[in-house]
């Protein structure tokens, strides 16, 4: 066996970090403009973007020779990135690949308890004779972690990070004309806060440019607004920086033209500049677009605007870019809040993770879209991205459904410890300077937040770093103020709090005031709150410690009356934030359950209890009091269920979340009284058992809402919903099927817990089951999952071939379940 002693060591024996120069991780370009479409493909077009997410071949385990081009693959598994491969692992209480050098002693609890190991990735693929002569880069959305690559047995690069986009100029090691074969070698064992997953888990593509072209992460689009008018429509200036870079051995003078379109492509403002370009130089082109009457956007009227820049040498145009962005007016006012386009918006705002039952951190673009159709839903109108760079596609499609998004840097300062000591270095700032170069078109994003939960905050050294990352956000993005999540260290105006363009404050509602009294010029968010812990559909009220639920299977009662170290009820969590006005919102902890983290347990509980819905987007009961208050529209939730069996006689909590002004409660017709709703509360009766029908029924602005909960039956049947039926046949686009356990009536039975078989004729993919169930250990890779409380998810994937596909749901004694879809011919080709 040959050695190679900087990949041995530095891929598989201990972090990378310890290993790689600073010099060999700043030479690699981290990031990529926000611009590139991950599946696009166009060859006559100047810049070329190949998707390269189609027909990798996997390894679990070490690979050392796999680096090799004549290293023979064929055995192992083909697989199609993103990819999750930790998710593809079995629960297992002990970790059978424990690791001395593991960061936290923790891991293994926070990762979920599923197993991690390293893993090879080789992809063997043609380039275009039609290459040679172009500058090609390699880009890598997010593999998670520790990740080494190599081209053609060349070692193109490096990166610790799991979320920063890689970037590599792989032009010296490419074959144009002929096979090219990539490696790419994880080891995700040494870093991890919660579930992170391990692999290529977000799209990869290769870039072809011309040796004058627009530098990666560019333009630059900084739209501003004097005066934002109505709120609707306002005069703008768009300052446009281009850099424009020049590998060819001679000086060329390049023509530099800015185009913007508005949403239906007609061209509504341009300029252009000329600039002279010396040999191996980058300039870069600063241009001042007027845009009268620009459409502005917010989370309402979310108008996005396109930038078509275009680079021609002699007539020629050898490059061009087009930008999405959107033209807004954003203030925060240390006394009213935040403003957008100069009316004061409150932030409806929640926190999310990245994974999803059935998937992992592996998620298909249309799961993020539909994860944001759920939070549109509910009335929410912001997220936080914790605690990392996050997908691409997701920020895009912020933009374009209307959410205001605060973008969270991993570490702080130059480290990828959890906690940074106080004299930790911030001179280099990569991940930083990589996360808002790479997002800073984006109109959802209203702030830049530097870290999470510091606990050095009130330090001296604190301040320095913070100071420093803020001055290097700043000359990145003079446009967007910085923040950083807090959780201490609100009294220390020698501390981090000192360099902040705004506070933002993890819990503590008692420190709102106080620490608004002593500092009242800087704006505040409440960047955390809530923590309640609950599980979908489980209402037992037995007491340990601060909990109430069933400690024993790991569940905790959906009565909003448990929440996390720290943490506050839905109720002392949203009211302190609403009550002020100096606050500009509030971001609750979490809007999804995810893997890992599964506090107040351990084994058996393999994900949190944190979010308003499960971790297949089904909701709890508190979904529906920020529904109430987040929204406009008429609310009326009844709880619990009404199968009570065993119970007759005895006195069962009925909880209402409401915005009606008042509710009446009846069983099987007979008043249990009537309430007036107060705002930002519930409403409780104690009602003795009865088989039979609970009605709420309530009145708003006139009008009579009615709600109910039935007795059910046994479990009869399935029943099969997708939120989609008509598909692209692009190997990409996805169906969330909803499954139910059904009474002979058609209602739901919300104690089944039947094992439902799913069969797949067609083309298409079952690439994920689910039930949002914490303590469940059936695999998320299978034909199989038992339902939760009466429901469980599949998540149906197309192929790259038209065609009907049906579904086909089983379990013994229950009839069973057909369900349809359509995929229909794509009109963007599939990756090579």
């Amino acid at each position: 066996m040959t050695h190679l002693p900087f990949m041995t060591t530095a891929s598989f024996g201990f972090p990378l970090r310890h290993h790689l120069s600073l010099g060999l991780l700043g030479a690699v370009l981290t990031i990529a403009c926000s611009a590139l479409d991950p599946r696009a493909r166009a060859a006559d077009a100047p810049r070329t973007v190949l998707s390269l997410d189609r027909s990798w071949r996997f390894h679990l385990g070490e690979a050392p020779d796999a680096v090799f081009v004549s290293f023979d693959d064929r055995a192992w598994r083909q697989v199609d990135v993103p990819h999750d491969y930790a998710i593809e692992g079995t629960f297992s209480e002990k970790n059978p690949h424990p690791r001395v050098e593991t960061l936290r002693p923790d891991w293994y609890w926070l990762h979920a308890f599923l197993p991690v190991q390293p893993a090879v990735y080789r992809k063997t693929f043609t380039l275009p004779a039609s290459a040679a002569g172009r500058r090609l880069w390699l880009e890598f959305d997010g593999v998670c972690s520790n990740s080494v690559y190599w081209m053609n047995g060349k070692l193109v690069g490096a990166e610790y990070s799991g979320y920063a986009r890689s970037r590599f100029d792989v032009t010296a090691a490419t074959r144009p004309g002929a096979e090219n074969v990539i490696v790419v070698q994880v080891d995700p064992r040494y870093d991890g806060w919660w579930y992170e997953g391990g692999g290529i888990y977000r799209h990869v593509r290769l870039v072809e440019v011309d040796p004058v072209h627009i530098a990666p992460d560019e333009p630059f689009v900084a739209p501003t607004v004097a005066d934002p008018g109505d709120g609707i429509q306002a005069d703008a200036i768009v300052r446009v920086s281009t850099a424009v870079a020049n590998s060819r051995a001679g000086a060329v003078e390049a023509t530099v033209s800015s185009e913007i379109l508005n949403a239906i492509g007609h061209t509504v403002a341009t300029d252009s500049s000329v600039q002279p370009l010396a040999a191996g130089a980058c300039v870069t082109c600063v241009q001042s677009i007027s845009l009268p009457k620009a459409q502005l956007w917010s989370p309402d009227r979310p108008h996005l605007y396109s930038l078509r820049s275009t680079v021609t040498v002699a007539g020629r145009t050898v490059d061009e870019v087009t930008t999405k962005f959107g033209v807004r007016h954003i203030r925060f006012d240390a006394d009213h809040g935040f403003f957008l386009n100069g009316r004061r918006l409150g932030l409806h705002g929640v926190n999310m993770h990245q994974d999803h039952a059935g998937v992992g951190v592996a998620m298909p673009d249309r799961l993020f879209t539909w994860r944001l159709e759920r939070l549109k839903e509910v009335g929410c109108n912001a997220i936080r991205m914790a605690h990392n760079p996050v997908a691409p596609f997701l920020l895009d499609e912020c933009d374009r459904l209307g959410f205001l998004v605060i973008a969270e840097n991993r570490h702080f300062g130059d480290t990828y410890a959890d906690q940074a000591p106080a004299d930790t270095p911030a001179a280099e700032h990569r991940d930083l300077s990589a996360l808002v170069r790479r997002d800073r078109n984006h109109p959802s994003i209203i702030l830049w937040s530097i870290c999470n939960e510091q606990w050095s905050g009130a330090s001296p050294g604190a301040a320095r770093i913070a100071r420093a990352m803020r001055k290097r956000v700043h000359e990145l993005d003079p446009t967007r103020p910085v923040t950083a999540a807090m959780n201490g260290a609100f009294d220390s105006p020698g501390g981090m709090i000192s360099e902040l363009d705004v506070l933002a404050i993890n819990y503590h509602p008692d420190v709102y005031d106080p620490t608004h009294q002593l500092f009242p010029k800087l704006p505040v968010v409440a960047s955390e709150i809530a923590s309640e812990i609950t599980t979908r559909g489980v209402y037992a009220l037995n007491r340990w410690d601060d909990y109430a639920g069933d400690r024993e299977r790991g569940y905790v009662s959906a009565y909003s009356i448990s929440a996390g170290p720290s943490g506050q009820t839905v109720e002392n969590a949203w009211p302190p934030v609403a009550a002020r006005e100096f606050i500009g919102g509030g971001f609750v902890w979490a809007g999804f359950d995810y893997k890992g983290e599964p506090r107040p347990f351990g084994w058996p509980v393999i994900n949190t209890h944190y979010g308003f819905m499960d971790i297949c987007g089904f909701p709890k009961d508190s979904y529906y009091y920020y529904k109430a208050w987040w929204t406009n529209e008429p609310v009326l939730h009844v709880f619990p269920h009404w199968n009570w069996t065993g119970k007759e006689g005895q006195e069962i909590p009925v909880w209402v979340h409401s915005n009606c002004e008042q509710v009446e409660l009846f069983l099987n017709g007979v008043s249990q009284g009537k309430q007036a709703v107060t705002p930002l509360h519930h409403l409780e009766w104690k009602v003795k058992y009865a088989p039979g029908r609970l009605v709420a029924r309530g009145v708003r602005n006139g009008v009579t809402l009615e709600a109910a909960r039935e007795t059910t039956g046994a479990p009869a049947a399935i029943r099969l919903a997708a939120d989609r039926s008509d598909l692209v046949a692009d190997g990409a686009d996805l169906a969330v099927v909803t499954v139910e356990v059904v009474d002979a009536q058609g209602r739901l039975v919300p104690d089944a817990g039947n094992r439902i078989t799913f069969k797949l004729a067609g083309p298409a993919m079952l690439i994920g089951v689910g039930n949002g169930d914490p303590s469940c250990h059936e695999p998320d890779k299978a034909t199989s999952r038992s339902v939760f409380n009466g429901f469980a998810q599949a998540l149906v994937q197309t192929s790259a071939n038209p065609g009907q596909i049906t579904l086909r749901a089983e379990s013994p004694g229950l009839i069973p379940a057909d369900l349809v879809l359509n995929g229909r011919s794509a009109s963007r080709p599939s990756s090579p």
